[in-house]
């Protein structure tokens, strides 16, 4: 067994939301010994269930999912995190002979454990505490704006309402007087996966319209679970603020502020629908400029299904 399992690639399963990932990993783990490996930074968080589309607690108990509520969602989740996480998860695999098979559309997730990404210099917390409080006097889409300043690369591929990505790129200017886009420059990434056999498929929607009409049919069918209620219970934990990570993720914010009497539900339901299907343009853009992706279209299912499940063969 461990001599298959050391021969064994790290496979990903990538696409935008609602693409139908998790359910062609499910069928794919009906079939050969695999472990699912989560890559999606809502999943990690406790609570988080309809809202992230998590699988239920039957087919979790069946077919257990690795990096899957694993936080609180008062808590913070870095990209590095992950990559120790996930980089544990796929040695716990090997070990028992299983497939690793990561499944997700958290595109930074991916970039970071396959093609790596560069070391962050360490800051202080005199730093990182004069960071939020320049970010709580002026807010993040002003801070976003001031970025442009001294980091116009890294300021056009974040957006205005990123405080994560926003903060890290204020505080290495800050603790290095260099911008986060020269760092990274001279400090090349390196994959954790470095020689080990990977790769990487992409699954992708028939169409524009499928795509479109996919988030909106799901975000519906969350709604009738109990989203809107998913979301109360959140807001009602002491600690819970809007500003943690799990709040902002697309349909929780929108939700937390129909609740609070900020918009109306109709507007609630618009503005959710449309930030997911931002999210998806945004997971799709990527897929398109990274070549290291084997392409499959949601009609091709069976094929792609059959392909993965031949690389333990």
């Amino acid at each position: 067994m461990e001599d298959q399992a050391a021969t064994l690639p790290v496979v990903g399963l990538c696409g935008p939301t609602a693409s139908g990932k998790t359910d062609l990993a499910l069928r794919i783990a009906e079939q050969i010994p695999v472990s699912i490996i989560s890559v999606d930074s809502v999943l990690v968080y406790r609570g988080l269930d309809i809202g992230s589309a998590k699988p239920d607690a039957a087919t979790l108990e069946r077919f257990p999912h690795e990096l899957v509520d694993i936080i609180d969602p008062t808590e913070s989740y870095s990209v590095e995190r992950f990559c120790q996480d996930a980089m544990a998860a796929i040695a716990r695999a090997d070990a028992a002979g299983r497939l690793p098979l990561l499944v997700g559309g958290t595109h930074l997730y991916f970039q970071a454990l396959f093609e790596g990404l560069s070391p962050l210099p360490p800051t202080t917390p005199d730093i990182r505490a004069e960071v939020a409080r320049l970010a709580k006097r002026y807010g993040w889409p002003e801070m976003h704006r001031r970025m442009t300043q001294f980091d116009p690369e890294a300021a056009a591929r974040v957006h205005p309402n990123d405080p994560q990505r926003i903060g890290r790129a204020w505080e290495v200017y800050q603790a290095t007087g260099v911008s986060l886009s020269q760092w990274q420059q001279t400090h090349p990434p390196r994959s954790p996966l470095a020689g080990r056999s990977a790769i990487r498929f992409a699954l992708w929607p028939t169409s524009r319209a499928h795509a479109r009409e996919a988030v909106r049919v799901r975000f519906m069918a969350m709604l009738e679970a109990g989203f809107v209620e998913e979301v109360a219970g959140l807001l009602a934990k002491p600690g819970l603020t809007m500003d943690k990570p799990a709040m902002r993720a697309v349909g929780y914010r929108q939700i937390a502020q129909y609740l609070q009497g900020d918009i109306s539900f109709d507007r609630m339901v618009e503005t959710a629908v449309t930030a997911t299907r931002q999210l998806a343009k945004r997971q799709m853009t990527w897929m398109r400029g990274n070549p290291l992706l084997h392409d499959y279209s949601v009609d091709q299912r069976a094929a792609l299904e059959q392909k993965i499940i031949s690389l333990v063969s």
